[in-house]
C-alpha cells in the first residue's frame, strides 16, 4: 500500500509538469519520448535531439553515463525509477543545463556523487537502498528545489545541514527497514520545508521516538503505522501525536496504512481533535479489537475537515451505533467517510454546524437521515455508490435540509414511481447529480424547481415527456448514455447553456433545436447513431453556423452510422444538395429541364431541317414496309434504264435539247419521271422504284437544283440506296456553277458529294461538248441483260 500511494502521487506530479510543459511546447509530439515498459538494458541511442521529456522508468537498466544523454541539452524531464541502477555520479547531467525533473526512485542506489552545475526543481531518490541520508553538500545551491525525494535507514541531524537554507516545499523521506535502531529523534529539525511524507518501515510494530513536528511544516503525511501488539495503547505512536502541539504552524494531517485497534483509532481522533490541525484525513485503515465505549471531548478543537477513507474491520460485533454518533455529533463543517462499509447514520443529536457531508462509497440505505431537522445547516451532501433505492424517499429526507444545495445520489440503484406523489424537494437544492441509477422519463416529473445543474446521464431514459415541470433556473443538463432519441425542446429549459447528450439513440436531430436553446454555450452530442439522410441536412447546416467552441467533441465524435454507404463520415463531410431532399424544387427543376431542353431540340430541329428528314424517312418506311409485303415474283428486279435523271424543272430544256438526244442515239435507256412515274403510286415510291431500276443516277446540278425538295428527295434516296448500297451509282454533273454557300443547310449531302467526288463540268465551249459524251457514255454504256444476270447471281 506504501508503494502505491508514493507512486500515485509521483505520477501526479509527473502528470503536471508534462502537462505545463506541453503547453510551452506547443503539444509538439517529437518532444515527449516515452519509452518505459519496454525490456531496455541501456539508454536508448537513437532519441531525437529535441527530447524534452524522456520516460524510460520501468526497464532493467543498471547505470546512467555521459554518453548517454550527452546531446539531449533541451532535456527538461528525465523519468528512470523502477530501474536497476546502483550507482550514480551526478555530473553526467553536466551537459543537460536545462533539467529540472529528475526522478530517480525505486531504484537500486546506495551511492551517489554529487556535482555543482546541477540545480534541479524536482530530485527523486526515494525508495533506494541509501543507509545514511543522500544530501550532498553541492545539494545546497539546489535555490530553485521544489521536491525533494530521500532514502535511508540511519538519520543524522548533521545530515539535514547542507540543506537547511533551502526552502523546500515538499520533502518525501523514506525510512529503510531497519531504520530505528541508530535513531536519532531530533535528526529533521533542520529541514526547512513546507510539507513533509515520511514513509515509516513495514516490516515491524511502530517503536519510533522521530520528532516529525518540523517547525516549518504546513502539511505532515506519515505513511504504514503498525500498532496492535501495545498494551499501553501503542505509546510510540501517541508520543509522536502529542509532539505535534509544538507546531503552531502545522495545520494538515494524513496518515496512510494504518493497521492498529478501534480503541486506539478513536484515541488518535481523540488527540488530534485538541491540536491546531484543521484538516486531519485518515485512510487504508484496517482495525482489529473490541471498541470501549467512552466519552468523546468535541471541545477546544480548531478542525474545519475529518476525511477517513477505506477501513477494514475483522470485528462483527461491534457497537456501530457508538461509532455513529461520535461521527453525527462532531462539532465540525466538513466529514467525509468512504469505502468503510457504514450501513447507516444518525442524526446529530442538536443543531450540526455541517456545511459539508461525503458518506460515499459505502452502504447506505433509503433510512438515511430520515426526518434529520438538525442538518439545516448542511449546504453539499454526497451519496454516491450505497445503496439507494426510493427516489421518494431521498426526496422526502431533502425536506428538513433548509440549506442543502448540492445533493450527489449517483450510482445507486434509485427509483421513481410518480404515483406515489412525493416529490418536495427542499426548495434550496441548485445541483443534483444522480447519474447511474435506473431512472426513467418518469424522473422529469419529479426534480427541484430551483435546480441549475442536473446530471442524469446513464440512466434508462427514453424520452423527456410533455408536460413536464417548467425548469426555468437549469443551466446545465447532462443526459449522456440514455436512449433519448431526440434534442431537448428548450421550451422547457429556459435558461439552458450547457447540454450533454451524448451516447444516445439519437439518428435525426431537430435543426430548430438552436433556435430553440438561443442560451446554449456549450453541447457535446457526439458518439450517437446519425442517420445521414436529408432530415439530417439541416442539422448539419446549422451546426456549421455555431462557433466550433459550442460544439465539443467536433467533428471527431460526430459520424454517420447510417445508411451503409455512408457509415463512419464525419458529419463535416456528409453532403447532400438541396434538390434532392426538396420534392417540389425537384419536381420545378425537372419541369424546368425538360422544357428548355425541349426549346432546345425544336430550335435545332428547325435549323438543321429536320422534319423534312424525318417526312422522307416516313415514306422512305413507308415504301419499304410495302415492298416486304409485295409477292416474291413481284420482287425479282431487273435493271432497266441505264440511267435516271434528276432535274430542276428550270433545267428541263437543257435536259430536252441536249442530254437526251446524246444520249439515246446510242441507244442508252433513260428513265424520266415524265415518262416512266407509274401512276397510282406515290411520288416517293415511283422515285424508288426508278432508282432501284436504273444501273446510274444522274443528277444534274444548277443552283435551280437546290431550290427544289424533290430534286433533295430524289438525291438522298440515290446516295441511300435501298437495295443496291454496294454499288457506286451517282453521276454528278455541274451544268452551273453552285457557290457553297448558297446551299441550304438541309443540303449537307450534297455538300459532302460534291466535296468527296468527282464531277463532269459542262463545258460552255463547243469544242469541249464531245469529250463530255464521250465520258458520260462511257459511265452508263453497260448491256442491261448481262448485268441484271449478275444482279440476279448475287
Amino acid at each position: 500500500m506504501m508503494k502505491t500511494n508514493s507512486s500515485i502521487f509521483h505520477f501526479a506530479i509527473i502528470f503536471m509538469l508534462i502537462f505545463e510543459i506541453r503547453i510551452q511546447l506547443s503539444n509538439e509530439s517529437e518532444f515527449l519520448v516515452n519509452r518505459s515498459k519496454a525490456g531496455l538494458f541501456h539508454v536508448p541511442k537513437d532519441l531525437s535531439l529535441k527530447t524534452t521529456i524522456l520516460d524510460i522508468s520501468q526497464n532493467y537498466i543498471s547505470e546512467l553515463q555521459t554518453s548517454d544523454i550527452l546531446s539531449l541539452s533541451k532535456l527538461r524531464i528525465l523519468i528512470v525509477s523502477h530501474n536497476r541502477i546502483q550507482f550514480l555520479d551526478i555530473s553526467v547531467f553536466k551537459f543537460n543545463q536545462e533539467l529540472e525533473y529528475l526522478d530517480l526512485s525505486h531504484n537500486e542506489l546506495g551511492k551517489i556523487s554529487c556535482h555543482p552545475t546541477v540545480n534541479l526543481k524536482h530530485l527523486d531518490l526515494s525508495f533506494n537502498a541509501f543507509d545514511d541520508l543522500p544530501i550532498c553538500k553541492e545539494f545546497g545551491n539546489m535555490s530553485q528545489l521544489e521536491f525533494l525525494g530521500l532514502s535511508a535507514t540511519h538519520l543524522q541531524k548533521s545530515s539535514v545541514l547542507p540543506i537547511a537554507s533551502l526552502h523546500i516545499r515538499k520533502v518525501l523521506l523514506v525510512l529503510g527497514d531497519t531504520y530505528g535502531e541508530k535513531e536519532d529523534p531530533k535528526s529533521l529539525q533542520n529541514l526547512n520545508t513546507e510539507s513533509l511524507h515520511i514513509v515509516f518501515p513495514r516490516t515491524k510494530e511502530f517503536s519510533f521516538t522521530l520528532d516529525v513536528s518540523v517547525s516549518t511544516a504546513i502539511s505532515l503525511e506519515l505513511s504504514n503505522i503498525k500498532c496492535i501488539l501495545d498494551d499501553n495503547g501503542c505509546s510510540y505512536f501517541q508520543n509522536v501525536l502529542s509532539k505535534l502541539q509544538k507546531n503552531s504552524r502545522l495545520s494538515n494531517l494524513t496518515l496512510n496504512n494504518i493497521e492498529t485497534t478501534w480503541s486506539f483509532f478513536i484515541t488518535i481522533l481523540q488527540m488530534v481533535w485538541h491540536t491546531n490541525i484543521e484538516y486531519f484525513s485518515i485512510s487504508n485503515i484496517k482495525l482489529q479489537g473490541y471498541l470501549n465505549l467512552r466519552y468523546f471531548d468535541y471541545s477546544d478543537t480548531s478542525l474545519k475537515a475529518l476525511s477517513i477513507h477505506h477501513v477494514v474491520s475483522d470485528v462483527f460485533s461491534l457497537s456501530q451505533s457508538y461509532i455513529y454518533k461520535i461521527i453525527s455529533n462532531m462539532n465540525i463543517q466538513n466529514v467525509t467517510v468512504s469505502g468503510t462499509h457504514m450501513v447507516h447514520m444518525v442524526c446529530p443529536s442538536q443543531l450540526s454546524p455541517f456545511l459539508y457531508l461525503d458518506f460515499s462509497n459505502n452502504l447506505l440505505t433509503d433510512l438515511v437521515f430520515k426526518n434529520c431537522g438538525t442538518l439545516a445547516k448542511l449546504e453539499t451532501l454526497n451519496l454516491q455508490m450505497n445503496q439507494l433505492k426510493n427516489l421518494a424517499s431521498i426526496v422526502n429526507m431533502t425536506k428538513e435540509m433548509k440549506s442543502l444545495q448540492q445533493l450527489d445520489i449517483s450510482q445507486n440503484s434509485l427509483k421513481y414511481d410518480e404515483n406515489e406523489g412525493n416529490c418536495a424537494w427542499t426548495r434550496s437544492l441548485l445541483s443534483l447529480n444522480m447519474s447511474s441509477n435506473i431512472l426513467t422519463d418518469s424522473v422529469f416529473r419529479c426534480l427541484p424547481p430551483k435546480v441549475k445543474v442536473l446530471d442524469l446521464h446513464n440512466n434508462r431514459i427514453r424520452n423527456i415527456p410533455k408536460p413536464i415541470m417548467k425548469l426555468e433556473a437549469l443551466q446545465e443538463l447532462n443526459v449522456a448514455s440514455n436512449s433519448l432519441a431526440h434534442l431537448p425542446d428548450c421550451g422547457t429549459f429556459s435558461s439552458l447553456s450547457i447540454l450533454i447528450i451524448d451516447s444516445n439513440s439519437i439518428s435525426d436531430p431537430s435543426a430548430d433545436f438552436f433556435q430553440s436553446c438561443q442560451k446554449i454555450r456549450s453541447i457535446r452530442a457526439g458518439n450517437n447513431p446519425f442517420q445521414c439522410t436529408c432530415e439530417l441536412r439541416e442539422f448539419v447546416q446549422s451546426l456549421g453556423q455555431v462557433s466550433s467552441e459550442v460544439i465539443e467533441g467536433w467533428p471527431d465524435s460526430y459520424q454517420c452510422d447510417s445508411p451503409e454507404n455512408y457509415k463512419g463520415t464525419p458529419l463535416k463531410d456528409f453532403h447532400v444538395s438541396q434538390l434532392s431532399c426538396n420534392t417540389t424544387l425537384l419536381l420545378v427543376t425537372i419541369g424546368v429541364t425538360v422544357l428548355g431542353l425541349t426549346v432546345i431540340v425544336t430550335a435545332l430541329c428547325i435549323y438543321f431541317d429536320l422534319p423534312w428528314y424525318l417526312r422522307m424517312m416516313y415514306q422512305w418506311t413507308q415504301t419499304r414496309r410495302r415492298a416486304r409485303n409485295a409477292p416474291l415474283e413481284e420482287l425479282q428486279r431487273t435493271l432497266q434504264f441505264h440511267a435516271f435523271i434528276s432535274y430542276s424543272g428550270h433545267d428541263s430544256a437543257w435536259v430536252k435539247s441536249e442530254l437526251l438526244p446524246n444520249l439515246e442515239k446510242e441507244d442508252i435507256r433513260i428513265c424520266l419521271h415524265e415518262r416512266n412515274f407509274v401512276p397510282g403510286k406515290s411520288i416517293v415510291e415511283n422515285i424508288i422504284n426508278c432508282i432501284e431500276k436504273s444501273y446510274k443516277s444522274i443528277f444534274v446540278l444548277s443552283p435551280n437544283f437546290i431550290q427544289s425538295e424533290w430534286c433533295h428527295y430524289e438525291l438522298y434516296f440515290a446516295h441511300h440506296n435501298l437495295f443496291h448500297e454496294a454499288f457506286d451509282n451517282l453521276i454528278l454533273i455541274l451544268l452551273e456553277p453552285i457557290p457553297q454557300y448558297s446551299i441550304p443547310s438541309s443540303y449537307h449531302k450534297l455538300k459532302n458529294l460534291m466535296a468527296q467526288r468527282t464531277y463532269l463540268e459542262w463545258p460552255k465551249e463547243k469544242s469541249k461538248h464531245g469529250l463530255f459524251w464521250a465520258n458520260l457514255r462511257a459511265s452508263i454504256n453497260i448491256k442491261l441483260m448481262e448485268q441484271a444476270k449478275k444482279i440476279d447471281h448475287t
